[in-house]
């Protein structure tokens, strides 16, 4: 039986096109295939804020930030918490993804005309001791041009090989089965859907038009995870954080199913550390949807006074932008699925950014002029639509009426006026001295000192009940679904291994599929900017060495 390609590569995502690309390099013939339409191509990356994790980069050198490959890899593990037989793989590709962040990265995406935002992020701030959970410096970079700037440079190459006729693009075509015809696994089989004209993101028709099926001596799986789907979310819940919440937004769109990794499960592969996921904390329902359940993650400074369902104080030190797992953990042992943040006008203007590409039009659309428009008094215009659309936004200028609407926005009235006032009293107190035992008013302080952070994302510290600083805003909260961490296993070569360890032959994958590489490289925790880079990196690594296995 002659072969219909090379290789099959299954999900046009940043893996996906990663993959695609090395394979174009190597001259090998690509079939490339997507359940979605065309206009999807680059899957989650293009609604992505474009965030990279870089170590000791030139961004970082100019802001006097002091990294090194040694302090990322001590952050990382960490973080991690490798404690399972199972982390052998995953642990070895977070060394070579750590040395990958602190070598070659940045120059390798230069020269494909990537370029990052002059001002670093410090994402997932950690505030345990100096082995435990967080990011020690900054090192979240932000593509200039975001998701979609980071996805051009991929889907540019992919389409020159496909002008030079070595890949075949074929949407709507949706995988149902991966078999072998001899010793290999080298037939994908599966359902042609009907064409669809749906916007990226939106839902498609899944209306069945035929079936098809393909050979070839190596299929790549890049499919994706589990966001979309709910009640896949809930199966695979840890008891370790609590109940799985009743009502979740979607930080994905709804075909993002993790169908493929039981069909690849079925083919004989193994999938390891199911319970591990990234979920969000500070997910609000998009006022403008795309998708179904369309939540939106609020990026917040250190500033926001963060109250569970009852008004009561998060622990220290779940502050905004800390610990996103331990804060998740903690939220779903108190009984309810939401939190609050209440803060003033004066700190949303500073700290508040909204996760997605289409929420930042000024760096998605590289626009300097946009860019600098932020420093100018009043929220940027994506947080102010939805101070003024959000259902979860309250604008109030006195604490009774801002308490009076947050309980006519629950289902039950929780939150108790008075014992809300003494909170925020004593809060406000702390900010007139100079001395504080309050560790959220020690941790503002101390992102001033950072000049990144002084300049964009943390307003002066500042009295909540100060009416110059009004009016009050409160933000109701919910979890927002986002990312797998586990997945099917793979070795160094992104070859994915059966229940006995060894290769599945002629199978590789990359990308969220498979945890971002081994199964499961963040291990139970992300130091955040790593899942575009894990796409980038693993989706590299599958393309090469799938390359260098077929003749």
């Amino acid at each position: 039986m002659a072969y219909d390609a090379d290789v099959i590569v299954i999900g046009a995502g940043l893996a996906g096109l990663a993959a695609t690309a090395e394979l174009v390099d190597a001259g090998r013939k690509v079939i490339l295939l997507d359940q979605e339409p065309e206009q999807s191509l680059g899957g989650q990356a293009h609604w992505s804020f474009g965030g990279l994790f870089l170590v000791d980069s030139p961004e970082q050198r100019r802001l006097r930030i002091r990294d090194s490959r040694e302090l990322a890899w001590q952050d990382w593990l960490g973080t991690a918490g490798f404690d399972r037989t199972e982390d052998h793989w995953p642990r070895r590709w977070a060394e070579a993804y750590v040395d990958f962040a602190a070598g070659e990265k940045r120059a390798w995406l230069h020269r494909q005309g990537v370029r990052i935002f002059p001002v670093v992020g410090w994402a997932e701030r950690g505030g345990y001791d100096a082995t435990g959970h967080g990011n020690s410096v900054p090192r979240f970079h932000i593509t200039w041009g975001t998701g979609p700037g980071l996805v051009a440079p991929f889907e540019r190459r992919v389409r020159a090989g496909a002008a030079r006729g070595l890949v075949d693009l074929r949407f709507r075509h949706r995988v149902t089965g991966l078999s072998r015809s001899a010793g290999s696994v080298d037939t994908v089989s599966g359902e042609i859907l009907a064409p669809s004209d749906a916007e990226r993101g939106r839902p498609s028709s899944r209306e069945v038009t035929g079936a098809f099926e393909l050979r070839a001596q190596a299929v790549i799986v890049t499919s994706g995870g589990i966001g979309g789907n709910h009640e896949l979310v809930r199966a695979n819940w840890p008891e370790r954080l609590g109940r799985p919440p009743q009502r979740m937004l979607s930080g994905v769109p709804a075909h993002v199913d993790g169908k493929m990794l039981g069909i690849a499960e079925a083919a004989g592969g193994r999938i390891i550390n199911r319970d591990r996921m990234w979920h969000y904390t500070e997910g609000i329902d998009n006022w403008n949807p795309i998708w179904p359940m369309h939540g939106i993650r609020i990026l917040s400074g250190p500033s926001p006074l963060w109250l569970d369902a009852r008004g009561k104080r998060l622990p220290v030190p779940l502050f905004p932008g800390f610990d996103t797992l331990g804060t998740l953990e903690h939220i779903m042992r108190t009984g309810y699925d939401h939190t609050w943040f209440v803060l003033t006008q004066k700190i949303i203007e500073k700290e508040f950014t909204l996760s997605g590409s289409e929420q930042n039009p000024d760096l998605t659309g590289k626009s300097v002029r946009e860019v600098l428009g932020r420093a100018r008094s009043g929220a940027p215009g994506p947080v102010q639509a939805f101070m003024d659309h959000g259902a979860d936004f309250i604008v109030e200028r006195s604490l009774t009426s801002l308490v009076r609407r947050m309980n006519e926005l629950t289902e039950d009235p929780l939150i108790d006026e008075a014992a809300l006032r003494r909170e925020l009293v004593a809060r406000d107190r702390e900010i007139a001295n100079s001395f504080t035992k309050d560790l959220q008013v020690t941790a503002m302080r101390g992102a001033r000192k950072y000049l990144g952070d002084r300049l964009i994302r943390t307003a002066a510290p500042h009295r909540l009940l100060d009416p110059k600083a009004g009016p009050l805003i409160a933000v109701r909260l919910s979890i927002l679904t986002r990312k797998t961490l586990g997945g099917l296993e793979t070795d160094l070569s992104s070859r994915v291994l059966t229940e006995g360890g060894e290769p599945l032959p002629g199978v590789y994958a990359a990308g969220e599929v498979a945890g971002f590489g081994g199964g499961g490289v963040h291990g139970y925790r992300s130091l955040e900017g790593t899942f575009l880079g894990g796409c980038l990196f693993s989706g590299r690594t599958a393309g090469r060495a799938a390359a260098g296995a077929v003749s």
